[in-house]
């Protein structure tokens, strides 16, 4: 794989090692990188229990939380096959939560699918959670029963992580199999996958296959026994290795993006250890399952006050079915779980769009693997776009495809592009859906090229910055003059014919307007480090200047000095969006302002 040469297997171990070192959360640790469907490289440091030999990549650890992919990977099985759907009521399976007192007389009973997304209403039970694994099912059926669990919120409305409600998943699988749900995951998951150093009991494994946990025990680590098979296990009582992590996380990341079987795309994804055998043909999962685990189903709340800023290394972080989803700023949608538990800490990572992915496996008490994971999924990541020319390999929306532009996105690109230097009537009647006229009148339209050419000056195309393409019907690209420089976007109507339906010009402010007056003053802000309010700006609608100038000194801590690179948006007159550029990262700044020129709305967003 050339991902893993350009970063070189050196590279991987070194990052690794120093990770350990400066970590001290474990006595060892075993990793892995995947690429292309395979297991490329893997290591180990450390010791698998004290004195013992290093792990490696068929090491077996506990693997704790991460489990809950495979729970919630065969209940959707069981899904495919007709045997439940997950707006089922859970009660119909497990009649023992019919014991539990719902937090009000008129909320909705539990689903399968508000289980899978931790949207049940439970209290987060970490990590009390983790004491439970051995539990006897009897006494799990009789806490149900007896009303011994509650709720926290009404089902479906908040997400909250909770290993209770993946024990009950496992209830779930047992009454429709029939068989004990550890027997039921390796006949439809396990077994069809090969993934033969993967189970739920110790017993199962030669002893010097397993790593042991450990916890510190003042300087020095202290072994633990491994709790046993119980009532917990469907949230947290897997073991497994690297190796068969990685071939878990290869059928995951090949089913993305969507496409025949048949395809020169779809052949190229094998699982390690399958010659000649793809991930489609081999995994008990449907392509489209495997891509609705992996999509974002509840969204995890933010905390903080609601300040209107994003930070470009902060991701957004969803659940989907048994794994989160992140919208990393920098790389798009990644897709991990961690494991956190005594004596065991765990993560598997990755990148959907490229099939790049990671796993992490250390045996001491909630060792952050996941640090160690995303430090190492980030290198290889960055590697592979800086081999792309500077490409990014970031491929935004949930459903990881390229998403390229199609041919007649360009060519209405061109057609507008052409239109906005030499309006036509005809021309635009052409390009134009319908609504656009209704929408906006062409006329004024044709007044905003006006402003435009009178602000920026003569425009043209803009070969230094490329087109950005959000899906294959958009497509945004610049025009420059003397004056600055403009985005233009356009995006197609979902029909056969072309024709755009959407035409979105920027149109810079007057410097002498209240806009560009209000606009030049937030800038000069930041510059200056956002110390106090100018006299000169008038707020309205609510605004408080308190709370702006947080936002302005945040965006002034993160970018420097700033000055301004472009405009996105806005029509120049009422409200404007723009690009600033600092020398330690960029700024996204959109400012509203009302009737009398008061400054009534700010958004603003850092990136790298």
């Amino acid at each position: 794989r050339v991902s893993t040469v350009r970063i070189g297997a050196a590279a991987v171990d070194d990052i690794a090692a120093a990770w350990f070192a400066a970590s001290g959360s474990q006595p060892g640790l075993a990793y892995g990188v995947v690429a292309d469907g395979e297991l490329v490289h893997a290591g180990g440091l450390g010791e698998r229990w004290i004195g013992g030999p290093a792990p490696d990549a068929q090491t077996v650890f506990r693997i704790a939380s991460m489990t809950k992919s495979f729970t919630a990977a065969l209940v959707l099985a069981l899904r495919d096959a007709g045997e439940l759907t997950l707006d089922d009521a859970a009660a119909s399976y497990v009649p023992e939560l019919t014991g539990l007192r719902l937090p009000a007389p008129d909320c909705p009973p539990v689903t399968i699918r508000h289980l899978l997304t931790m949207t049940a209403g439970f209290p987060a039970d970490d990590p009390w959670g983790d004491r439970q694994q051995g539990l006897d099912p009897a006494e799990f059926a009789r806490m149900l029963a007896d009303g011994e669990i509650r709720y926290a919120w009404a089902p479906g409305t908040r997400f909250e992580y909770s290993n209770v409600g993946y024990a009950i998943l496992g209830r779930v699988i047992e009454s429709v199999t029939r068989q004990d749900y550890a027997q039921a995951v390796r006949a439809r998951i396990l077994t069809p996958l090969r993934l033969d150093r993967t189970g739920y009991a110790v017993g199962q494994f030669e002893s010097g296959q397993l790593a042991r946990g450990h916890r510190r025990d003042g300087e020095s680590w202290l072994a633990l026994q491994p709790d046993p098979y119980g009532a917990f296990a469907p949230m947290g009582g897997a073991f497994s290795c690297v190796r068969d992590l990685a071939r878990w996380v290869a059928g995951l990341a090949a089913a993305f993006p969507p496409r025949a079987l048949d395809s020169p795309a779809g052949s190229a994804a094998g699982l390690p250890g399958w010659p000649g055998r793809t991930a489609d043909e081999s995994h008990p999962l449907r392509r489209a399952t495997r891509r609705e685990m992996q999509f974002p189903h509840v969204t995890i709340p933010a905390g903080g006050d609601g300040t209107a800023i994003r930070f470009g290394g902060l991701p957004r972080i969803s659940y989907g079915f048994g794994l989160f989803w992140e919208d990393d700023p920098s790389f798009g949608d990644i897709v991990q779980h961690s494991g956190g538990y005594p004596g065991f800490g765990s993560n598997m990572r990755w990148h959907p769009a490229s099939g790049l992915g990671v796993i992490v496996l250390a045996n001491g008490t909630y060792a952050p693997a996941g640090a160690l994971a995303s430090e190492l999924l980030a290198a290889l990541l960055t590697a592979e776009t800086s081999a792309a020319d500077g490409a990014s390999c970031r491929v935004l929306g949930p459903a990881p495809d390229r998403g390229d532009p199609w041919p007649e996105t360009l060519a209405a690109r061109d057609g507008v592009d052409g239109l906005l230097r030499h309006w036509d009537d005809d021309l635009a009647a052409r390009l134009f859906a319908p609504n656009v006229d209704l929408d906006r009148p062409l006329a004024e339209r044709r007044a905003d090229l006006v402003r435009l050419a009178e602000r920026i000056g003569p425009f043209g195309g803009n070969g230094d910055r490329p087109a950005e393409c959000d899906s294959p019907a958009h497509c945004r690209w610049w025009l420059t003059g003397p004056g600055g420089t403009v985005a233009v976007q356009i995006r197609l109507a979902p029909l056969n014919r072309t024709l755009v339906q959407q035409l979105i010009v920027a149109v810079p402010p007057d410097p002498a307007s209240p806009l560009g007056r209000t606009l030049a003053a937030v800038v000069g802000l930041i510059t200056a480090g956002a110390a106090g309010w100018p006299a000169g700006v008038a707020t309205g609608g609510g605004l408080r200047t308190d709370d702006v100038l947080r936002q302005l000194r945040m965006a002034a801590a993160w970018a420097g000095p700033v000055k301004l690179d472009c405009y996105l948006a806005g029509n120049g007159t009422t409200g404007t969006t723009v690009r600033l550029i600092g020398a330690a990262g960029r700024v996204e700044l959109a400012l509203d302002v009302g009737g009398s020129g008061e400054l009534v709305r700010t958004g603003i967003s850092l990136g790298s």
